[in-house]
């Protein structure tokens, strides 16, 4: 699949928290089949119920918008670049993420991350659209993209899919992408306690299990600000109205929601920014309470 380039001239989307910049890294708007194949339960009736998820989330017929893309920042001291996208060239069964040619690489230089300049890379956890620039093609080879970064994920999602009996597009995407990272010795696995893990002064893992036994949020505080980035927690914004919404791929739907409805209520009025990790454009907000749950109030990238 061929994606244009984006306008050089285009400012790259970012929000201000504290004293950190958070850019937004874009990759691709996902089809509009992805979200009644990802969220079945997001029903055209159920969205069209939500005026605030129009025209931003959602289409004027009910359909999600769904957004591929990363976060990139520096604090403490390091430059940290959050999940990696579905990357480009690579052999998928999804064909919304098959042989994809975008100029992420690109976009995440004009941020001012040049792939050998990153020292971070987290990975919320290792589903194929999260870790595709984890590596790029060399000369016929998947090699580390960020070759001079620590790549982490928590040890529990690497020990469940190390024991997990992969399907055939599974495995591919673990040799493409996951293998070559570990056999250059650059991923380390965390252990994230239920209080969390700080791991960098201001950075801290949230776990949020269910999408994936190991799933992690991503928490970044400055100057008493605070910023969330969910991950697949909360794949969409309807998912604040209606938290009993989950993914067609969480692997323990009642513990996905309970992450969910635990995380959402965390945040309400607490004015942190939630940069939601698949939220098409404004892609960001904040938690507040609307009737017996929840809506964001979006805050549009500067």
């Amino acid at each position: 699949m061929s994606i244009l380039p984006a306008d050089k001239t285009t400012a790259v989307p970012s929000w201000t928290v504290g004293d950190v910049i958070v850019h937004r890294i874009d990759e691709v708007l996902l089809p509009p089949a992805t979200g009644p194949w990802l969220l079945p339960d997001a029903t055209t009736d159920v969205v069209s119920q939500q005026d605030w998820l129009r025209p931003d989330f959602a289409d004027h017929e009910g359909i999600l918008q769904i957004d591929s893309h990363s976060f990139a920042f520096t604090v403490g001291g390091l430059r940290v670049l959050v999940d990696t996208g579905i990357g480009n060239g690579k052999t998928r069964a999804n064909p919304a993420w098959h042989d994809l040619r975008t100029d992420y690489l690109e976009r995440l230089t004009a941020a001012g991350f040049a792939p050998e300049t990153v020292d971070l890379v987290i990975l919320t956890h290792l589903h194929t659209d999260h870790v595709g620039w984890n590596t790029r093609e060399v000369d016929g080879e998947w090699v580390p993209t960020f070759p001079n970064a620590r790549y982490i994920t928590s040890r529990v999602e690497r020990e469940f899919w190390a024991g997990y009996d992969m399907d055939e597009p599974r495995k591919q995407m673990f040799r493409d992408s996951v293998i070559p990272v570990e056999e250059a010795g650059l991923l380390d696995t965390v252990d994230v306690p239920a209080e969390g893990a700080e791991i960098a002064p201001g950075l801290r893992l949230i776990p949020t299990p269910g999408h994936t036994p190991g799933h992690i949020a991503v928490q970044l505080t400055s100057q008493a600000e605070t910023a969330l980035v969910t991950g697949d927690c909360i794949h969409h914004p309807v998912q604040f109205a209606h938290p009993s919404i989950g993914s067609c791929v969480d692997i323990d739907p009642q513990q996905s929601e309970a992450s969910r409805r635990k995380l959402l209520g965390s945040l309400a009025g607490t004015g942190a920014l939630v940069l939601g990790s698949h939220f098409p454009p404004p892609t960001a907000g904040r938690v507040i309470t609307h009737g017996d749950a929840y809506r964001l109030s979006p805050v549009p990238a500067s």
